[in-house]
């Protein structure tokens, strides 16, 4: 991995592999790592920034499937040769307030299509 890209997870800023893929998101954006570039074994991220390695796993099983980044086998992860568009500020918006409005239903014990039945009653 670039010497560029640090990583850093706080305690009660969300939950610690969407800070790990928003924050390799934000590296991808600002060049600190590159297309092509290797990223740390899953193992290693993971001691590195004191988490369970299926933390590290999950947030970049969601780059990959987003189109950020991709899985090589044995030879490793690696940020894509063509990451997706980034959405625009509105779009980052409306979807980080879905995400807290989805979150908040989980915590009212509703799942997902109960979240969406009470947003097409309202």
């Amino acid at each position: 991995m670039s010497g560029r890209a640090r990583f850093r997870i706080h305690e009660g800023a969300g939950p610690p592999y969407r800070q790990l893929r928003d924050q390799i998101i934000g590296a991808i954006g600002r060049g600190a790592l590159l297309p092509g570039e290797r990223l740390p074994p899953v193992r290693t991220l993971a001691e590195q920034l004191d988490l369970a390695p299926n933390t590290v796993a999950r947030a970049y099983r969601e780059l990959e499937h987003e189109g950020w980044l991709e899985g090589r086998g044995r030879a490793g992860t690696f940020v894509s040769g063509t990451p997706p568009e980034r959405p625009s500020d509105a779009e980052a918006r409306l979807a980080e307030a879905a995400d807290r409005f989805f979150r908040r239903a989980e915590q009212l014990g509703f799942d997902r299509e109960g979240a969406l039945r009470a947003l097409r009653r309202s």
